[in-house]
């Protein structure tokens, strides 16, 4: 494997750092985070001593000291543009968080002061590398459903439900027109980003839908406000191509025009029964065939945080010269797109698209 990529993150105190922090002391043969900036002292003292890592309190500081491969940018969209320019300045590669900026004239700023001078910036947009959405687009990569014409994605909000519907798509920067609205209802409250829910309490859910119509595709977004950690609402995935379809985990397939073929993805983990192997994730099937490997094993690592690590293992390479995997055009793209899909919402027209300056020529 040989050594360990480095790196270190800007707000190592932020849920989202907790991720990075995890996954390098699960995978320490891949992974090996430096130092961390955390702007509290008395927090900064607590992360160092739960992580091992050190902690300073500015970038400036960090950088005295340490000199990773790249640097995770994990803090506020509206906070993200200022590292990324200094770290731009300083020929330090950056995997930036979603969103890179908190609007669309900030990601326009992006393109023309870091895509154009050819900074060095990934960002980490994870749900792509998802085992499970890995294994649906080998099937869709193998063309086993022949030509994709429709998705639905009830995943996640705005950008990361763009993401994968224009990855399931095969849609790069194309011109769309966007519908969408909301309905609403009343709903248990269940966990959030802190944790379960502490009392029984009905809120109102918020359910915003959306049509993109690229024209000869469709792609249909679909969330529900905290959809995600909900214990009574499910996600949902399905793609449709001429010879087939993806329902979840369910494939709908034919051997010829006139034999169905129907298949399950299904999970395969070691640990379970008398498999004394350790408990882990490794891989996925479809029929008799792996559509997903887990690059990860035999780390102890949930679905999200193999995603992650993926983010880490491809920055990696990109740092060390490799190819890009998701840069600022795809990412402002999809963060354009999730604008678009909120006015279309709260206005009720049909939105179309505009061609903007970091889509190609």
């Amino acid at each position: 494997m040989g050594k360990p990529a480095v790196f270190s993150i800007i707000g190592g105190a932020g849920f989202r750092a907790q991720y990075y922090l995890r996954i390098a002391k699960a995978l320490p043969d891949r992974f090996r985070v430096s130092a961390m900036t955390v702007r509290d002292e008395a927090k900064g003292r607590e992360m160092e001593k739960r992580w091992q890592v050190p902690a300073y309190r500015t970038m400036e500081q960090m950088l005295e000291k340490d000199r990773p491969d790249f640097v995770v940018v994990s803090v506020s969209g509206s906070a993200q543009p200022g590292y990324l320019l200094q770290l731009a300045e300083l020929g330090i590669p950056a995997l930036a968080e979603t969103p890179p900026a908190p609007n669309l004239e900030g990601l326009i700023e992006l393109h023309e002061k870091l895509t154009l001078p050819g900074a060095r910036i990934q960002v980490a947009e994870q749900y792509q590398f998802h085992p499970l959405n890995e294994a649906r687009m080998a099937v869709i990569r193998d063309g086993r459903l022949g030509e994709i014409t429709q998705a639905t994605v009830s995943i996640s909000h705005l950008y990361h439900g763009v993401s994968l519907l224009r990855k399931m798509l095969g849609i790069g920067f194309e011109d769309v027109a966007i519908r969408g609205m909301r309905f609403e209802s009343d709903w248990l409250a269940g966990p959030n980003r802190s944790g379960p829910p502490k009392e029984e309490k009905i809120a109102t859910s918020r359910r915003d839908l959306a049509w993109l119509d690229f024209g000869n595709k469709l792609g249909i977004y679909d969330f529900t406000s905290d959809q995600h950690r909900s214990w009574i609402r499910s996600n949902h995935l399905s793609v449709r191509g001429v010879r087939g379809e993806i329902f979840d985990r369910r494939l709908s397939l034919l051997h010829d025009y006139k034999t169905a073929r129907p298949l399950e993805f299904r999970r395969i983990n070691k640990g379970e029964w008398e498999n004394a192997e350790g408990y882990f994730l490794q891989g996925i099937m479809a029929g008799d065939q792996w559509v997903y490997e887990n690059p990860f094993m035999p780390g102890r690592l949930y679905d999200d945080e193999i995603a992650i690590a993926s983010c880490l293992q491809k920055m990696a390479a990109y740092a060390a010269g490799g190819p890009d995997f998701y840069g600022l055009p795809e990412a402002s793209q999809d963060c354009y797109l999730g604008y678009l899909i909120e006015q279309a919402i709260q206005t009720g027209e049909n939105v179309p698209s505009v061609r903007q300056p970091w889509a190609p020529k």
